[in-house]
């Protein structure tokens, strides 16, 4: 990451000054310089070192607080997702049963259905029979009304005649 709550600071540069031991022939100020250097480097080293400290203390307590929301969010969701479950669970049952209904009537129709059709056929043949005796009845019945008609004309003529021949005797 760069930088630590926004502000950018320019990177320190750190030098140290070693000295060969070969070169230690020179003067004593020399040394007391090199010595100062030395010291100054430390502190600086030092000092680098406790900002890289702060800064991962801050980098940790970042991620930290993002793992906190991260797991707060994901604790959202699963509640989220368990309402969602919840809303869609009854109508899911309540659709099965429905379907089950279904499948249990269509089994029970499909005896019916096959009866229902031997019924219809028996049906139109027993009516086509009916249908065929009703019409020999209906001539039949002509027939006989033809039959009493004529012998009534016979049975009248007859009567006349003896009536006639009755009335001729006298």
């Amino acid at each position: 990451m760069q930088g630590g709550g926004g502000v950018d600071q320019p990177p320190m540069q750190m030098v140290l000054r070693v000295r060969h031991p070969s070169s230690l022939g020179g003067s004593g100020a020399d040394e007391d310089d090199g010595e100062g250097s030395s010291r100054s480097a430390l502190s600086v080293f030092k000092a680098k070192e406790e900002q890289i400290e702060r800064r991962k203390m801050e980098v940790r307590e970042k991620v930290f607080a993002h793992l906190g929301r991260v797991e707060e969010e994901s604790k959202r969701l699963a509640f989220i997702r368990q309402e969602l479950e919840g809303m869609a669970d009854p109508t899911r049952k309540e659709v099965e049963s429905i379907r089950k209904r279904i499948d249990t009537v269509n089994r029970q129709l499909k005896p019916l259905s096959k009866s229902c059709v031997k019924k219809e056929k028996e049906y139109k043949e027993v009516l086509e029979a009916y249908n065929e005796k009703s019409k020999e009845k209906a001539l039949l019945v002509n027939r006989l009304i033809e039959l009493v008609s004529e012998s009534e004309r016979m049975r009248m003529k007859k009567l006349e005649e003896l009536n006639k021949t009755v009335d001729s005797l006298y």
